[in-house]
């Protein structure tokens, strides 16, 4: 398939993207791109397989809730430049 320029500028204002005269006619490359790429997928072979319409079909995997990393306050705060006990310490910016 390929698009006329006045195809292209009627996608374009659909868009709401301003297309000058001079980049009609590379835009309309590309989408001729786009759309040779989407035509590829006529070849792939869908024989069998289910549609599926969104995530919601499928089953969640759950895991355990479990704590498996707690306890880290020193290691946390080894990295800050500046501590006040247990809390991070910043500069005062409100006066």
């Amino acid at each position: 398939m390929s698009l006329d320029p006045a195809t292209v500028r009627r996608i374009a204002k659909l868009a709401r993207i301003r297309v000058s005269d001079a980049d009609v006619d590379a835009l309309g490359a590309d989408l001729n791109a786009i759309l040779g790429w989407i035509e590829q997928l006529d070849e792939v072979d869908v024989s069998g397989v289910a549609p599926l319409t969104g995530g919601s079909q499928m089953a969640m995997r759950m895991r355990p809730d479990v704590v498996t990393d707690g306890d880290l306050q020193d290691d946390v705060l080894s990295n800050a430049p500046d501590r006040a006990g247990v809390f991070y310490a910043v500069p005062k910016v409100v006066e």
